[in-house]
């Protein structure tokens, strides 16, 4: 495949060592504005794109390749509050989007074990949740895009809980989100519900960026040909 990459930081580079390994070819590398119309023709040439920019960057750029009529795979966060629109805009116009908060196999499992512990914790009253998240200093979002949907994820399961907070101190109705910003971290998850009794954790701990970057090229892979928004789910339960 000829796959442009979108963001040339740590993930992107990421994304290009992992894709060059299993025989892709990479087109262009964007990673400012000018380098839009420097890289025009080498992008028309892409049969997709994989996008790790930033919150501010990110519709721009999943709506500059959908006018090039370029696939495109993103991991970037903190955009949720214009997902929709761009998921109605991908639609109409007959283009190809995955978006996922985390591109992680590992993180993907970890989703699942999460939504299945909530559901069952709905009936335990006496255990309250709290998630903490810990990444890099250039995150720049707070929570994760990750915590963001282990948190979701609770609140469809757990009736108690109507809402998600970025702080200590949360009410009976909500559940805190404790972010932490440290250098050279790649991710920590942990999901933790306790009583007066117990304590049950769970724990995802990234090694490196390499299973991101896996997980993207994969979704990349599995793009090919398709039309329409999809996720990580929609990609996991046609390959398993």
């Amino acid at each position: 495949m000829n796959i442009a990459i979108i963001g040339y930081g740590k993930m992107g580079k990421a994304v290009e060592e992992v894709a060059i390994e299993k025989g892709h070819r990479i087109t262009a590398r964007i990673d400012a504005e000018e380098d839009w119309n420097k890289n025009l023709g080498k992008l028309k040439s892409s049969d997709i794109a994989i996008e790790f920019s930033t919150p501010a960057a990110a519709t721009s750029n999943i709506t500059k390749c959908f006018h090039l009529n370029i696939p495109i795979v993103t991991g970037t966060t903190g955009w949720d509050s214009q997902l929709e629109e761009i998921k109605d805009v991908c639609k109409k116009n007959n283009q190809a989007l995955l978006k996922s908060s985390n591109f992680s196999i590992g993180v993907n499992v970890f989703f699942k074990i999460n939504q299945h512990l909530a559901s069952f914790m709905n009936m335990l009253k006496q255990f309250e949740v709290a998630i903490e998240e810990t990444h890099h200093t250039g995150k720049l979002d707070k929570p994760s895009g990750t915590a963001r949907q282990l948190a979701e994820d609770i609140l469809q399961r757990l009736d108690r809980k109507k809402d998600c907070v970025n702080r200590e101190g949360a009410n009976a109705a909500e559940i805190p989100v404790i972010s932490h910003r440290i250098a050279d971290v790649s991710g920590i998850h942990q999901i933790r519900y306790e009583s007066d009794t117990d304590i049950i954790e769970l724990k995802h701990t990234a090694k490196n960026r390499t299973g991101f970057a896996r997980g993207a090229v994969l979704a990349a892979e599995w793009m090919a040909g398709r039309k329409g928004f999809f996720t990580m789910d929609d990609m996991l339960s046609d390959i398993i």
